[in-house]
């Protein structure tokens, strides 16, 4: 496989997924005011959209790799356009409730096949593109709240950030589906590889690969759970103004990116299990002062610490589970999504349910707990890896 342009259609394509994964949250307040929705409606949202990624890390583990990847992304891009065209549309959140559901399956099933793609194309400097990978999802979430910002100059209007969106992916569907036909003319002489069906069951049951999908649990629950529901908390909860939400919301966003691009640099200097602990240690940090600290500056200061701490810790996870066994690349980047997933479903729900109940003040600390687990998780999986070496 020529890795040019693959490698160009995951990365555009993990930047584009990046940001629709945070217009969820940027968005939440317009939309829950246009559409009805209550707290619960909208934890109930983020729940399904992680159980639809959770179907997707399932169905992308076990069968993506029976088919040719290229073609497959760009239908995959293609469904993704229409979806999103489909929830620009609505006029009641039942159906975004559904909808929600087949963007995670989509999206998940284009993020198995991304890590798996990279993971094989870069073996030699696989914790440096696994990383920029992630750098680009990052760089995508980033852009998610200058992205609204600049859109709402334009119209105040929710819907018109995801028309938007859904018109760019379907360029990068149009170039993915050209240069698989490009591709396959090359390769068609080519003999083909064995297509299977891979499993999960023996991935699973080493201790090394449970403790990563808790690791991922716990980190679904802290970046999601802190995406998702910040605007909505900062805005609502604490009374600062809707942009001043999302830029401070971007403090965390622009920890990730950073983090994801200078942890490979600082793999020179510090193994891979004492990474994976300063990480998580600086997001446990994070987490708590974001809670602790109300203030403008001290909100910020958190969240930048979180994403400092958080950004480079899932692509650092997953490139040495690849490195134990990357013939089951689809069925660990599956794990992780599914870990990941559980952990935003949890998280989003919760807050939602609880915020019924009580303040939104109160139910945010849904968040910090999260990052406890993050870190107990993070310890064990270190153990592991430092065991393995």
């Amino acid at each position: 496989m020529s890795r040019a342009p693959a490698t160009i259609v995951i990365f555009s394509g993990f930047f584009l997924i990046g940001k629709l994964f945070l217009l969820w949250g940027i968005l939440l307040p317009d939309i829950a005011e246009n559409l009805n929705m209550t707290e619960l409606v909208s934890g109930a949202l983020f729940s399904l959209f992680s159980v639809g990624m959770m179907l997707g890390a399932i169905l992308g583990g076990k069968y993506a790799s029976r088919f040719e990847y290229m073609p497959l992304l760009a239908s995959l891009f293609s469904v993704n356009t229409l979806l999103l065209v489909f929830v620009s549309l609505l006029s009641s959140w039942q159906w975004f409730l559904v909808l929600a559901v087949a963007i995670g399956v989509v999206s998940s099933t284009i993020f198995t096949i991304g890590h798996t793609l990279i993971a094989r194309m870069y073996a030699e400097k696989r914790f440096t593109m696994m990383g920029l990978m992630d750098f680009m999802f990052s760089l995508g979430t980033f852009a998610a709240s200058f992205f609204v910002t600049l859109l709402y100059l334009v119209e105040h209007n929710w819907r018109l950030p995801i028309q938007v969106l859904a018109g760019v992916m379907a360029v990068l569907s149009c170039y993915t589906y050209i240069a698989a036909r490009s591709q396959a003319k090359i390769v068609s002489d080519a003999p083909k590889a064995a297509k299977k069906t891979l499993t999960f069951g023996v991935i699973i049951k080493q201790p090394v690969f449970m403790f990563m999908a808790l690791l991922a649990f716990g980190y679904g629950a802290v970046e999601f759970g802190n995406a998702n529901w910040f605007v909505s908390y900062a805005q609502n909860g604490i009374g600062f103004t809707g942009e001043q939400s999302r830029n401070l919301l971007a403090c965390f966003t622009a920890g990730m990116v950073i983090s994801r691009l200078i942890f490979p640099f600082l793999l020179r200097f510090l193994s891979v299990h004492r990474l994976i602990m300063f990480m998580a240690t600086t997001s446990l940090i994070g987490v708590f002062v974001l809670k602790i600290m109300p203030s403008f500056y001290g909100i910020g200061a958190g969240n930048l610490l979180l994403g400092l701490g958080l950004g480079g810790l899932f692509p650092l996870m997953l490139s040495a589970a690849m490195n134990i066994d990357s013939d089951n690349g689809p069925v660990l980047s599956g794990i992780a999504i599914i870990g990941n997933s559980t952990g935003v479903q949890v998280a989003s729900f919760s807050t939602g349910l609880w915020a019924n109940f009580a303040p939104l003040t109160t139910a945010f600390w849904v968040i910090p707990i999260g990052g406890c687990v993050l870190w107990f998780a993070s310890y064990g999986y270190s153990r592991m890896l430092k065991q393995r070496r």
